[in-house]
């Protein structure tokens, strides 16, 4: 198993680009595709952690409105709205040990690998 996960949408050109990018660096990463089988809320709240950011830095606006997620939710309970709408989760998020990246844009995740 690889020790580096990437939370993919294969719909997503940016998804599919930072992959690509992985594999060109000889890494074969761990692939979730997040909108089939979502984070529950303790391993989003542990991707959060190792991103250094809050659930909001990784909600696509747009998508949580499709999902009709309160604009005023924060914290935990915008953890569990993402992990039941994992939609309205950026794309991708590449993990390595204790560190994480969004991959927009898909070089940013080279500085974990």
């Amino acid at each position: 198993m690889s020790d580096v996960t990437i939370y993919h949408n294969p719909r997503c050109s940016k998804s599919r680009e930072t992959l690509e990018l992985l594999r060109s660096r000889g890494v074969e990463p761990t692939v979730i595709e997040y909108l089939k089988t979502p984070p529950g809320p303790a391993e989003l709240s542990d991707i959060l952690a190792k991103l250094g950011k809050g659930p909001r830095d990784i909600t696509r606006a747009k998508e949580a409105a499709e999902a009709g997620l309160p604009k005023d939710l924060d914290g935990e309970a915008l953890i569990a709205a993402l992990s039941a709408n994992p939609a309205a989760i950026e794309r991708p998020i590449v993990v390595k040990g204790d560190r994480a990246r969004v991959g927009r844009p898909p070089e940013s995740v080279l500085d974990i690998l």
